[in-house]
């Protein structure tokens, strides 16, 4: 059958579960290196990021909405009910006017009193250069979403679940009937077990079942230290950035150094054999996220997104937790009322190590948004098409540069302890 390379890959697994269990058995069969708990701390510049992401978010999902709307414009009523769906913390209607450069407002023909808005002509310059970056790298959106597919239990995902998640993966608008018609012998359309509609893998590709950290360790590594890797002889070890004063504390690098060391196991191979409550399966839970946030092209996604597809990822019940245990690795960020997720190795003094091409375009979007806010102080609207094109890459780098002065400037205070109080509450909701 198209799954039939699974029997081998879990094949390797017993092997290599069998192999560690026999070299290390108290580190796989013992849970002692998990008693070490760190407290919560907050990240200002990934905070300051995501702030600015969950407007520029909530603008694109918009200007696709008025794109398929078949009047071309939305009215203030049918909008009034999207601020949850949309991340906004007030009414939709004030988001749109706060942003005049993007969405150009206007009375209904029959309702005089009725707002209503559709694109402006940057806004549709924007979208076109959008849409001209996803044709150009749809094989990589495909395999993208391959390798979504590939870490699920079932293969298979509820279409909804891949709406919700079409921001952070960079599928396209409408994805289901733009780009999967396109792979008929990679993806079909089935009935998910509790009966909704979703998308599942036709065919299983043995060139996207490399993880991210292997690729990465595969280029670091020499040749014969790799192939000791894939004999089982070494460990791959996660990247490790510490909040100021953790990672110099015996304790937490005592539990680091025996973390490190335990085997990697790929989160493309069944992990059906390895039991739950060990210290392998938890390495396996963060080899998990990992890789699952290294799909995401802004390295990062809210934390109900994960918990909804906890079972076909094959994650313990309270594996959230994990997200502040490991605050080398991620970041769980509280701001603007949600829980966002980041992967902290993705970031570097305040902006993506290697933005995808739509992150880009995106940052085009919120430039052209900032300079709508500034208009509008001013009592203005008009916005330089052209100055939007040419000199998008350069006024990012403005941002990125006033993002570094910032966390530079407070480095000694980017980092502060909560009560752990907070910390259980975060863990709760």
């Amino acid at each position: 059958m198209i799954f039939g390379t699974q029997n081998c890959i879990s094949s390797s697994v017993s092997k290599l579960i069998s192999s560690a269990t026999t070299s290390s058995s108290s580190c796989l069969q013992k849970r002692f290196i998990t008693k070490v708990r760190l407290k919560w701390v907050k990240n200002r510049s990934i905070d300051h990021i995501i702030d600015m992401d969950t407007d520029l978010k909530a603008a694109c999902l918009l200007k696709d909405a008025i794109k398929r709307s078949s009047t071309g414009f939305l009215t203030a009523k049918s909008v009034s009910d999207w601020h949850k769906l949309l991340g906004l913390t007030f009414p939709v209607l004030r988001f749109f006017r706060r942003y005049p450069t993007l969405f150009h407002e206007f009375p209904h023909a029959r309702y005089a009193n009725l707002p209503c808005f559709r694109l402006t002509d940057t806004a549709m310059l924007l979208d076109s250069e959008e849409q001209t970056i996803h044709q150009t790298y749809e094989s990589d959106t495909m395999e993208r979403l391959c390798r979504v597919l590939m870490m699920m239990k079932s293969r298979t995902m509820p279409l909804q679940s891949l709406h919700s998640l079409k921001w952070d993966l960079g599928l396209p608008d409408n994805f289901e009937k733009t780009l999967v018609p396109k792979y008929p012998d990679d993806f079909c359309f089935v009935r998910t077990s509790n009966g909704l509609p979703g998308l599942r893998l036709a065919q299983w590709h043995d060139e996207f079942s490399v993880s991210a950290l292997q690729r990465k360790n595969e280029s670091n590594k020499t040749g014969d230290e790799y192939r000791q890797f894939k004999r089982g002889k070494t460990a791959l070890s996660f990247p490790m950035n510490f909040p100021r004063g953790y990672g110099a504390q015996k304790k937490v690098k005592a539990w680091m150094e025996e973390f490190q060391k335990l085997p990697y196991i790929s989160p493309y191979e069944d992990s059906r054999q390895i039991d739950p409550n060990s210290d392998l399966m938890e390495k396996r839970a963060v080899g998990v996220l990992h890789e699952f946030l290294s799909l995401t092209i802004h390295k990062k996604t809210k934390r109900n997104y994960l918990r909804s597809l906890r079972e076909e990822l094959n994650l313990p019940h309270k594996f959230t937790r994990l997200f502040t245990r490991y605050p080398g690795i991620f970041y769980l960020s509280l701001k603007c009322k949600t829980t966002t997720v980041t992967l902290k190795e993705g970031y570097q003094r305040g902006s993506l190590v290697d933005p995808h091409p739509l992150v880009r375009t995106r940052k085009k979007f919120y430039h052209v948004m900032k300079t709508g806010l500034l208009y509008r102080s001013k009592g203005e609207i008009v916005t330089p098409q052209q100055d939007v094109l040419l000199d998008g890459d350069a006024n990012s780098e403005t941002d990125q540069a006033e993002t570094e002065e910032e966390e530079i400037g407070t480095d000694d205070e980017c980092y502060e302890e909560t009560s752990a109080a907070e910390e259980d509450e975060s863990d709760a909701d």
